[in-house]
């Protein structure tokens, strides 16, 4: 019986201290260091752009990628792994969107948070993906140089960059469809010409 007391009373107390934790609070207050909006787009507005995003990595066939270098009138960053089951659902919808749009420049990049070379090859076999792909479970280079814009909260997490490698637009979860990115992909294109 006094067990249960005692594993009350620190439970309450516990608790009682999150309600001065600032993150905590920020958190409850739906703060802006949160997001609650999985599979939905945030879009930002070119003249609310932060800096542009630039990171080097080795792709999945061992050749060097930097952004800054593979800049297109947009390009789409992908974050993923092979075993992340709503990598593999969307996985169709990148790779007929990297095919629609690669004639007019857009650049896709996949950045694998997790896989070593060969699992990531193997996810890339089975689902048809022909664009490259970032190794960053070693680097981490990638998921910092998007962490101080908008970061990715959460796998898979897809952003849109602008002309200048800037963030237009993210989604953080499952594409469930192409149409989203699709409209983010065609509104960020139009901004260029």
């Amino acid at each position: 019986m006094r067990a249960r007391i005692a594993a009350a009373l620190i439970t309450v107390l516990a608790l009682s201290g999150c309600a001065t934790d600032p993150l905590a609070k920020d958190y409850g207050s739906g703060g802006t260091n949160f997001t609650d909006d999985s599979g939905l787009p945030v879009v930002i507005a070119a003249d609310k752009r932060t800096k542009a995003i630039d990171f080097t990595g080795t792709t999945v066939d061992d050749k060097t990628f930097t952004a800054s270098e593979s800049r297109g009138p947009v390009t789409v960053v992908n974050f993923w792994y092979a075993n992340c089951a709503p990598c593999r659902a969307e996985a169709p919808f990148l790779q007929g969107l990297y095919e629609k749009y690669q004639a007019g420049g857009v650049k896709f990049i996949g950045v694998n948070i997790f896989d070593q070379p060969a699992g990531a090859l193997s996810f890339e076999k089975t689902y048809g993906i022909t664009y490259p792909s970032v190794m960053d479970v070693d680097s981490g280079a990638a998921r910092i140089a998007f962490a101080g814009a908008v970061a990715p909260t959460a796998t898979p997490t897809t952003f849109v960059l602008d002309a200048k490698g800037r963030i237009a637009a993210r989604i953080v979860g499952q594409l469930e469809s192409q149409s989203i990115l699709n409209t983010l992909i065609s509104d960020t294109l139009a901004e260029s010409k």
